[in-house]
């Protein structure tokens, strides 16, 4: 994996007139952005946050310069920021990190290779997996009914896909 990056917030709408902007964490507890010094963002600036109240933020770059007033702030809208996932405390016993699935294979119930896990996509409602492999990718929800077993020591997924319907050319439906 090229990129070791972990997305941990995103910064949000300005709050008032003196540049603190809303920050939408990623992170299971909100706090830790503050304790990791160096964010970086999508172009590699580096940021530090430090929290003025819940949810609201104050974004200084890495000349220690605050973001001055709400026109600033505006122009830093959906920033994402990240850290190194080398800075990332471990993960307890059978828990990973989305990015650790990167990679690994992925299998069908009856053993069966499917691909590949390329890419781990979270749009807020929850994750999905990106399986490349022969023909199109497949894209699984990330749920225990669809990925019941994740063994990333041994670089494996059990997939079990969802049932579907084909509709034939011809109108009819076919049980897949």
């Amino acid at each position: 994996m090229t990129d070791t990056r972990i997305l941990l917030g995103v910064v949000g709408r300005p709050h008032g007139v003196r540049g603190l902007l809303h920050v939408h964490v990623q992170a299971e507890d909100p706090a830790s952005l503050e304790s990791y010094g160096e964010l970086l963002d999508d172009k590699g600036r580096a940021w530090r946050l430090r929290w003025e109240r819940d949810g609201v933020a104050r974004l200084t770059d890495a000349e220690g310069r605050a973001v001055a007033d709400r026109n600033a702030a505006e122009a830093l809208v959906n920033m994402r920021l990240y850290v190194d996932r080398a800075r990332l405390p471990a993960p307890e016993a059978d828990e990973f990190y989305l990015t650790d699935l990167v990679g690994l294979e992925a299998f069908g119930a009856d053993g069966a290779v499917l691909g590949q896990i390329a890419v781990v996509h979270d749009y807020g409602a929850g994750a999905s997996l990106e399986i490349v492999g022969e023909g199109p990718p497949l894209l699984v929800p990330f749920t225990r009914a669809c990925v019941p077993d994740v063994d990333v020591a041994g670089g494996r997924v059990t997939v079990l896909l969802p049932g579907f319907v084909d509709v034939a050319p011809d109108g009819a439906e076919d049980a897949a």
